[in-house]
């Protein structure tokens, strides 16, 4: 396995052809700004997405303005202090190849080009086809990189997409194939096709010089399940810009993901208030400095993305500002390195089980939603795909639309079989032709809800602890009545849908009185099943009631979890083990986010149109945190890390407990045991 460093900096460098290039570049102030910034590794750029190469080359063409090797330099002097130099390359979008070659630019069924600049005089970057022969042009540039360099530290390449393309060539494919292009599925088809080409003639020009040069495609998010693409890589990078339209919350889930990947990882955060290509913008210290600590507490590596003035020279702002995030890094490496998730409960992504139809997004709301509560509800938790192991977790959550397939059933038969405990919500457990549940859940199912919305009472240990009356569940329940398994309460039909023929206040009708005599939920031994896709309703409203609901069934079917703290939903927790090491690491990790801004008027741009930014300000202390843990190891000692200060704890029946005084943003626990 590639192993990477755990501090490293992606250093965009996308700079016009009328702008001066280099002309600053001093080797000292480079070196000086890297060994500020605690800096242990940096992607320098090869060619960017304007298209000009950034060193002398025979495939493409040198930045105009350019008057030296400014990569070569760049590497010479990283090389000099032992830094790490990944190589970048912008493989799916570059404007100097399609100046010179229009046609290899990907065009959508309608005529217009596809990607960011769809009319020819629109500023941006132009999408290419890799079903052209813009790809032969991509692996050329790349084997001339690799030639130049041969001990770099891996290849970076950037914009790995393909749109439904009917370019000259891509019709020549789909009808090579027997496809029509009027039909989307071939459409789509052909860009798979593409793609595929792609991930297998690039990999071979990264790895033409040596077999062992790390190579990463980035496309923003990792596709959970899609195991077939993790051949072509050495390592992960997780793209997770909070600011720059991800969100605090895609990462977590995405490393959770990762951690039972064979492949080492880090997460890739900007120190833009915005997101990618902003100059002169920088985010709050704290900001930063809590998304660093993030990624230390999942599990990953640490990435921060910059992007270097067009004079070449680093900005000295921004590595005092990295070099005081990564400055606590480095101390807090010995703890974080070769570490195993500790995890009650695997939460079955949504995303992997349906991957013919994934959210275009990055956005599946079921995996979302059921992270989100996983994650306010302090839960030990990995996500996976349908290949993983299901034995190690005491609890499955199927979220919401997981129709279950043959080889799936039997998976799940084993893990039920071996007293594994598994909660199903909304279709999730139905057959693949949803005609049935292939499931004993004790109850008689009759088919989806005519009613959206509707509304439910649970029963008394699972309701909100604030309501006592129906609560409206705003997508469509499955209907079912309990048989030989155990009600959780009670669904309340509307009085009707709203219609142009009949409709009732503002939003929807009340409420009937009495129940419909269908089912909200059943448990029957090891599963419980929750009739509406409670995940998806709460990542689209963020109601503290649905989440308590969900909560609530977790921890009836959950019964003994490992982990107990007192901490606020916006706190997070994860425990790492560390089997080298005889010890457990425990992360505790705060700060409020705050939604700001709205839409402006902007000069175009990634920015543009994006109506708020998520963003961390102070960074509060939290104090009198309690923490319970259950082990089947005998805790002998218990540190706070890296300060090495010893705390008392109590230690009955492998029961541990202990209370951490006061703590802000990140501390880590350390639990020895013999």
């Amino acid at each position: 396995m590639h192993k990477l460093r755990f501090r490293q900096v992606h250093l965009d460098f996308h700079t016009s052809e009328v702008i001066e290039n280099g002309s600053e570049f001093d080797q000292k102030q480079w070196q000086e700004a890297l060994k500020a910034g605690h800096v242990a590794s940096i992607t320098c750029f090869a060619k960017c997405h304007h298209g000009w190469s950034y060193h002398p080359t025979k495939v493409g063409k040198q930045h105009p303005y350019l008057k030296f090797d400014l990569l070569r330099s760049q590497y010479d002097a990283c090389k000099e202090i032992d830094v790490n130099v990944p190589i970048y390359l912008s493989a799916g979008v570059d404007n100097v190849a399609s100046a010179g070659h229009p046609e290899w630019r990907e065009i959508g069924y309608d005529g217009e080009y596809l990607g960011w600049a769809k009319k020819k005089d629109e500023a941006g970057f132009h999408l290419m086809c890799f079903n052209s022969p813009y790809l032969a042009y991509l692996c050329d540039q790349i084997i001339e990189v690799v030639q130049l360099f041969p001990e770099a530290d891996g290849i970076f390449l950037d914009i790995i997409s393909q749109g439904q393309c009917c370019c000259k060539w891509c019709r020549e494919v789909m009808e090579a194939n027997g496809w029509d292009v009027q039909k989307e599925s071939d459409r789509h088809k052909c860009s798979q096709l593409a793609i595929d080409r792609y991930y297998k003639m690039t990999t071979e020009a990264c790895k033409s010089t040596r077999d062992d040069m790390p190579v990463f495609h980035n496309s923003g998010h990792i596709a959970r399940g899609n195991r077939d693409l993790l051949k072509y890589f050495s390592h992960i990078e997780l793209e997770s810009l909070p600011t720059g339209g991800w969100g605090y919350d895609h990462f977590p889930i995405s490393a959770k993901y990762c951690q039972n990947l064979p492949h080492d990882f880090l997460g890739m955060t900007g120190k833009f208030h915005t997101t990618w290509g902003e100059f002169g913008g920088y985010k709050h210290p704290n900001a930063l400095k809590y998304e660093c600590l993030a990624m230390l507490a999942y599990g990953a590596k640490c990435s921060i993305g910059d992007q270097l003035h067009p004079t070449g020279r680093m900005d000295e702002s921004t590595y005092q500002l990295i070099g005081q995030v990564y400055a606590e890094v480095e101390a807090k490496e010995p703890w974080c390195n070769d570490v195993e998730s500790v995890a009650d409960i695997g939460l079955l992504s949504s995303e992997a089980a349906n991957r013919e139809d994934p959210d275009p997004r990055n956005d599946n709301k079921p995996d979302t939603g059921a992270g989100r509560i996983l994650l306010e509800g302090h839960f030990l938790f990995d996500v996976l795909d349908t290949e993983m192991d299901f034995a190690k977790y005491k609890m499955l959550i199927l979220p919401d639309d997981i129709k279950v397939n043959p080889e799936l059933k039997t998976k799940l038969d084993d893990y039920l079989a071996s007293d594994g405990k598994l909660l199903l919500t909304g279709e999730s457990g139905l057959a693949e032709d949803g005609s049935s549940f292939v499931f004993d859940i004790g109850a008689v199912w009759h088919g989806q809800s005519e009613y959206q919305p509707d509304y439910i009472l649970p029963r008394e240990d699972l309701r909100p602890s604030f309501i006592d009356s129906p609560l409206v569940m705003y997508l469509s329940s499955q209907r079912i009545k309990v048989t030989d398994g155990e009600s959780l309460g009670d669904i309340y039909d509307p009085y009707f849908n709203r219609t142009v023929e009949h409709f009732c206040s503002h939003q929807h009708a009340p409420a009937k009185p009495e129940p419909s005599g269908f089912d909200c939920g059943v448990r029957k031994g090891n599963i419980l099943y929750l009739a509406h896709p409670v995940f998806s309703i709460y990542r689209g409203l963020g109601a503290v009631a649905y989440k308590q609901y969900a909560i609530n069934a977790i921890n009836s079917l959950l019964d003994v979890p490992t982990l107990e703290v007192n901490l606020p939903s916006t706190a997070r927790v994860t425990m790492m083990h560390q089997p080298q090491h005889n010890r457990y690491v425990l992360h505790l990790l705060y700060a409020d986010t705050i939604s700001r801004g709205g839409p402006m008027e902007l000069s175009g741009g990634t920015l543009a149109g994006k109506a708020s930014i998520e963003v961390i300000d102070e960074l509060l202390p939290l104090r009198d945190i309690k923490i319970q843990l259950r082990s089947d190891k005998k805790i002998s000692k218990v540190t706070l890390e890296p300060q090495g200060h010893e705390i008392e704890f109590e230690l009955k029946d492998n029961i541990v407990n202990l209370t951490i005084g006061e703590f802000v943003c990140h501390q880590m626990i350390a639990l020895e045991y013999e």
